[in-house]
């Protein structure tokens, strides 16, 4: 005699079935690894400190950073009314460093905008593209690393001038051509990736082949690498202004604050110092950060 077997309603069968774990999105992933290393943590917060003062700096800045005192120059630290000293011509420091991180991160961060978008156009386009078009725009990217940063940087201001512009305009012509390989690199490798041979086959064309399938998978890598230049960038941009082809006096920015205290080293060296410090501890901070974002994005566990 053959078992009856009960019949399930319609109704039924939804909670019959067991319930399926819901995947994790690659972004999601990345986030909850970027929030579980202290490291990256403490650098974004020291980054977004900075940011906060030099969107808000001139606000809360305690005094005004143009306004000079003979009677006041080079302070030592922990001066009343002169929290961390003053400068050769008498003006506060605190203020000045506050009121300067707008003017420091601005040409510091904007060149490597400027070469993330304009390099990893280049690079995705040579990648994707190969043959003769890789080729001839990456031997023409060749050219560039025929001189060292620095001094390509440097070559650059002195033929410019002198200038905020001009000195995002040097920066960002240093900062291309490293960009750009990187993408050229990554883009050569997802190119050659099934989906991407599935989409070809399918009739997909270029454009929306790299809009769907290659910019997602390329980007990640492309930003990381361009965060840790920020930090480059930020030492670059004060070494110009601390050499006289930056950003000119009396506006507070910390390469140029370096230059006109370099004189006071032997008087009062730890006010001479903070200027330096500052940069020290941003480039650190951006490099932490990178170093974090690199982590977090590695989707290998």
């Amino acid at each position: 005699m053959s078992a009856t077997i009960p019949a399930l309603s319609p109704h039924a069968l939804p909670d019959a079935l067991p319930a399926l774990p819901r995947s994790r999105g690659y972004w999601s992933g990345a986030t909850r690894r970027f929030a579980r290393d202290p490291v990256a943590l403490g650098a974004a917060l020291v980054i977004v400190l900075l940011l906060a003062l030099a969107l808000f700096g001139p606000w809360i800045a305690p005094a005004d950073p143009y306004a000079a005192s003979m009677l006041q120059r080079l302070k030592p630290i922990g001066t009343e009314g002169l929290p961390l000293g003053s400068d050769e011509l008498g003006r506060d420091m605190l203020s000045r460093l506050i009121v300067g991180a707008r003017l420091s991160l601005f040409i510091g961060i904007t060149p490597v905008l400027c070469a993330f978008v304009i390099g990893a156009a280049i690079g995705i386009l040579a990648g994707y593209a190969g043959g003769l078009v890789n080729t001839v725009i990456m031997r023409s990217i060749d050219v560039f690393y025929a001189f060292p940063s620095v001094l390509l940087a440097i070559a650059l201001s002195g033929v410019l001038g002198a200038g905020v512009v001009n000195s995002l305009i040097s920066l960002s012509i240093v900062f291309v051509p490293q960009i750009a390989r990187v993408a050229e690199s990554v883009s050569t490798q997802v190119r050659a990736r099934d989906y991407v041979e599935a989409a070809r086959a399918s009739g997909a064309g270029a454009f929306t082949i790299v809009r769907v399938h290659v910019l997602g998978n390329v980007l990640g890598p492309i930003f990381v690498y361009a965060s840790s230049l920020i930090a480059v960038s930020m030492i670059l941009a004060s070494g110009l202004s601390f050499l006289g082809l930056g950003v000119k006096p009396p506006e507070p920015e910390w390469g140029l604050m370096l230059n006109t205290l370099r004189t006071a080293i032997y008087v009062q060296p730890w006010v001479a110092a903070l200027p330096g410090a500052m940069i020290f501890v941003t480039s650190i901070a951006f490099n932490l950060l990178s170093d974090g974002l690199r982590s977090a994005l590695d989707n290998r566990e």
